[in-house]
């Protein structure tokens, strides 16, 4: 199969693509997403396919504007509203309870689904001209660290896949905040570019799902994507190491002559002995998130055996990050303190 590199003006070739039942990848604020038509049960089994994806893991719908969920779920509940006053179009996902229209393969045999609307213009005009609601995960290879770049989705996609739209680089840089609005009180599954602090902000009551920090109990159904033991890991092994640079330089610069490298903030690698790759500044959570994956993939360009990462903070959009990183890790973490 050859994989078609379409651009911004060629959303009408993506949108007749997905409605005839192809795979397209589609750019989006957090990453791109492999979309299919979220009502083709067929087109659905095809994204596990593409992406060797586990099949009790739930998809998105992505939708484009906000009357297009009243078919999809059962009712819609007042915090859904609230939410999607605030956050919508922008990257929250909500789990309400789904419609007869839900194919299982979408929602992992769940009775909910997951929907959202992307603020990316290019991926809400696609989903408009398509005329249908479109499932669609991250565009990567299941487990490697998702793709913010059409060159990531390429990488990883070209010759399983009809199409890539390249809508430029991505702007939050990790998958979209999931909540499940079907227990009370809601409960933040999978952080993202909306913080559970901004969650309170407008819900009062909102629970951290235990998942977000720590691997998921054994046997525990899985509610949302991103919830796996290992996930978003690139092929060089990381380990996270808690503690003060000082402490984290200490341990690095012990290691001189072995095949590892850094996973530091900016500024640090200059007091580095080994190779090194940055993933934004110290104080600034929505740069370190914007350049996460792209960090994590540059790390196999190394060809090292063990990269040592800098523990973020776990408050606002680096709860995210955390997140992201534990889960790259397979949750290794090494406590400097």
């Amino acid at each position: 199969m050859e994989t078609l590199l379409l651009n911004e003006n060629q959303t009408q070739k993506a949108g007749e693509l997905l409605k005839n039942g192809e795979l397209v990848a589609i750019p989006t604020e957090t990453v791109y997403g492999l979309g299919a038509n979220a009502l083709d049960a067929k087109a659905v089994s095809n994204i596990f396919k593409a992406k060797g994806r586990p099949q009790d893991n739930p998809l998105i719908v992505h939708i484009s504007e906000f009357d297009e969920i009243k078919p999809l779920v059962r009712e819609i509940p007042e915090t859904a509203i609230k939410l999607a006053e605030k956050f919508w179009p922008g990257p929250l996902t909500m789990i309400m309870k789904k419609s007869e229209l839900i194919p299982d393969e979408v929602s992992a045999g769940l009775d909910t689904v997951a929907i959202r609307m992307p603020s990316h213009k290019i991926a809400r005009k696609i989903i408009k001209q398509a005329g249908i609601p479109i499932a669609a995960p991250s565009a990567n290879t299941s487990g490697l660290p998702s793709p913010t770049t059409a060159q990531h989705v390429m990488n990883d996609m070209n010759g399983k896949i009809s199409a890539v739209v390249d809508g430029g680089e991505c702007e939050v840089g990790v998958e979209s905040t999931v909540i499940t609005l079907v227990t009370n009180p809601p409960k933040l599954l999978r952080p993202g570019g909306i913080t559970f602090e901004q969650l309170k902000s407008v819900l009062g009551e909102v629970e951290i799902d235990k998942a977000v920090t720590k691997p998921l109990e054994k046997n525990a159904v899985v509610a949302s994507p991103g919830m796996k033991y290992k996930h978003y890991s690139p092929k060089t092994r990381v380990i996270i190491l808690k503690g003060d640079f000082e402490k984290y330089k200490a341990y690095l610069n012990s290691k001189k002559g072995e095949n590892i490298a850094a996973l530091c903030f900016e500024g640090e690698e200059k007091e580095l002995d080994c190779k090194s790759v940055t993933y934004g500044v110290k104080s600034d959570d929505l740069t370190q998130a914007h350049l996460l994956f792209y960090a994590l993939r540059k790390l196999d360009e190394l060809g090292v055996e063990t990269a040592y990462a800098r523990c973020p903070s776990q408050e606002g959009v680096g709860l995210a990050v955390y997140n992201r990183l534990i889960r790259a890790a397979a949750f290794e973490i090494i406590d400097l303190k």
